[in-house]
């Protein structure tokens, strides 16, 4: 299994943070373009919340692909997680964490995954996994920065 760990600090509030990090259609217009990201079922736009589920369409590495993640543990505006119930993973455990800083939030991600296949699957994650799924999430939290620092977003 492979921990994946970034964080961010954002000049903006606690609350905001935590809600853009949960909203469907922030988080599609967050990802990378090329991935052609989108909520297909369960909880599709607005905000996720507590036992929600939602599955996901993406292409990574040409294959199109669904994953369905439900949140398992929630504490707004602290904490939220989400575990992949179908997907590509053998398993996927997702922490999205919130501490306030004076008037900032520093925003942490801890990924948790294993790839299926054994071995094969254990030389795949740390040879490209690792380092494409840290890349995806500083992405994304890079774009999710720029958003809540905005000023029509505050």
């Amino acid at each position: 299994m492979i921990t994946v760990k970034t964080q961010i600090e954002i000049s903006a509030p606690i609350q905001l943070c935590f809600d853009l990090a949960r909203d469907i259609e922030i988080h599609t217009k967050t990802v990378w373009i090329h991935t052609k990201e989108k909520a297909i079922m369960g909880v599709t736009s607005g905000l996720i919340g507590p036992g929600q589920s939602v599955t996901f369409e993406a292409t990574h590495f040409l294959v199109r692909q669904k994953l369905t993640s439900k949140i398992t543990d929630y504490n707004e505006p602290f904490l939220f997680v989400d575990e992949m119930q179908k997907g590509a993973f053998k398993r996927l455990k997702h922490l999205h964490e919130f501490k306030e800083l004076g008037g900032k939030t520093l925003m942490t991600d801890t990924l948790h995954f294993e790839a299926p296949f054994g071995l094969l699957g254990r030389a795949v994650e740390r040879i490209i996994l690792e380092k494409y799924m840290k890349r995806f999430l500083e992405h994304r939290n890079n774009e999710l920065k720029k958003l809540a620092e905005a000023t029509n977003f505050r």
